[in-house]
């Protein structure tokens, strides 16, 4: 059985499963310090979709390093549950933390 999702939840799953740069952008400025926490549970299950090796994963690395902290926070997340450690090593050797 294939649940559909509806309202926001499905709106960021579609742009996630697209997965182009403006689909990440619009993702990524979801995650606001007025972000609820429904909204940041739906954007984390959203990135959670996007392909590794694809513009999208290409453009939540950018995120890592300019993203605002919420953003950069949820790009190291995305990152390291994919094992790719090497840029969240660089960001934090930054001080992007």
């Amino acid at each position: 059985m294939v649940f559909q999702f509806k309202g926001e939840l499905q709106f960021l799953i579609n742009k996630a499963q697209n997965g182009q740069k403006e689909d990440v952008d619009y993702i990524m400025s979801c995650l606001t310090i007025e972000s609820s926490l429904a909204t940041t549970r739906y954007v984390d299950f959203a990135l959670s979709l996007i392909e590794p090796n694809s513009n999208g994963f290409e453009r939540i690395k950018y995120y890592l390093f300019n993203g605002t902290l919420i953003q950069r926070n949820y790009a190291s997340l995305y990152l390291n549950r994919l094992g790719e450690w090497k840029p969240v090593k660089e960001a934090f050797e930054k001080g992007l933390n």
